[in-house]
């Protein structure tokens, strides 16, 4: 019989949970002063004949009488711990097993405000861990030598997504609102399964949303909706744009029907044609009649207003149009020398024998050649 100096356990797996140290096929036995190391994120449970007895938690433990009361109950040891033994020992990796996944396997069927009944499936990951061992072992893996994650995890998806399914159903959140409330009903769904996880032994560490997925068909109305509210703007444009390549097209096919659809659709473009240069027309009307308006005014050469031909002075700031008489006020041309109104001299030189006006510093008429 060989004597166990250190029990211990280095898990070289990812996803062990449970392993099994047997003495009765190893042939060991456990004397006094031999040592239990516990690691961080283990827990060590004594098992003696398929009854749980003392847990350990991480650490290194030296088998005493003291440590081991509950087995040592068991074994019915009156002075003691005396002699080696052969017990079960259970190691229970407590670390959190992360990214486990889950999805719904069927649609789940909800009443949307919006758009009816609608089957939508979920997906996601969640995280757990070994909360009490004892409980665990007693509730779960029994006398397994050794217990994997996959060993659990079918069970425990279908825990999820009953829970999930109830959950979906029952929130009242519209569908195309899901995507913005994952973490709200993420922690739905972790509070409501902390109690069915813990009657196993188990916590429940996290539970994440991942993603939504809605009919095909739904999916596809929903981004023809999406295109129409883009459109919805410059639907005119589109509508000519449309109504133009449907023209060209028709005028392409030379077959029968070909023919009456071009001469339907011609129909049709020629009204909207129609209406569409029709308006332009007007437009254009309005355009000549307002530069008509326009050449019956002139530009007041000191403010720029827009004045009425043959006007005296400009309405706006009373500047004289062009050339006036400064007697009475009447226009006159820019060489006269007398006002046609009032016979007011409007001075400048003037040819003695012609009349007609000269420069200043001018020695002959430039008309008649008169010395000046």
């Amino acid at each position: 019989m060989g004597i166990l100096k250190i029990i211990d356990w280095m898990d070289d797996s990812r996803d062990t949970i449970v392993h099994k140290i047997d003495l009765e096929k190893s042939n060991d036995s456990v004397n006094k002063g031999s040592k239990l190391v516990v690691k961080e994120g283990q827990a060590a449970v004594f098992c003696h004949k398929g009854k749980m007895a003392d847990v350990f938690l991480p650490g290194t433990y030296t088998m005493e009488t003291d440590n081991i009361p509950v087995l040592t109950k068991l074994m019915s040891w009156k002075y003691g711990f005396e002699k080696p033994f052969k017990s079960d020992i259970y190691f229970v990796n407590t670390r959190q097993f992360t990214n486990m996944k889950w999805g719904t396997l069927n649609p789940i069927i909800v009443r949307d405000a919006d758009y009816g009944a609608v089957r939508i499936r979920a997906f996601g990951t969640y995280a757990f861990k070994v909360d009490d061992p004892y409980v665990f072992l007693t509730e779960i893996t029994g006398a397994c030598s050794s217990f994997r994650t996959y060993d659990i995890t079918e069970w425990l998806k279908s825990m999820v997504v009953t829970r999930i399914s109830d959950i979906i159903g029952e929130c009242k959140i519209p569908v195309l609102d899901m995507a913005s409330n994952l973490v709200e009903m993420g922690d739905m769904v972790k509070t409501q399964l902390g109690d069915s996880f813990k009657a196993i032994g188990l916590e429940l560490t996290g539970f994440n949303f991942v993603n939504f997925s809605l009919p095909e068909a739904l999916e596809k109305a929903l981004d023809e909706s999406t295109s129409l509210g883009i459109l919805g703007k410059n639907m005119n444009v589109y509508m000519q744009k449309a109504q133009a390549d449907a023209l060209v097209n028709a005028s392409k096919n030379t077959g029968t029907a070909g023919s009456a659809m071009g001469a339907g659709m011609g129909l049709g473009m020629g009204a909207a044609m129609g209406n569409m240069f029709g308006a332009m027309g007007a437009n254009m009307n309005a355009a000549h009649n307002a530069a008509a308006q326009d050449v019956n005014k002139v530009a007041c050469p000191k403010c720029g207003a827009a004045v009425k031909a043959g006007a005296k002075f400009c309405p706006e700031c009373g500047a004289a149009m062009g050339h006036v008489c400064p007697k009475c006020g009447a226009a006159v041309r820019a060489n006269a020398k007398f006002c046609p109104e009032c016979g007011t001299s409007l001075g400048g030189k003037v040819c003695p024998k012609c009349g007609a006006a000269v420069k200043a510093n001018a020695k002959f008429c430039p008309d008649c050649g008169e010395k000046l």
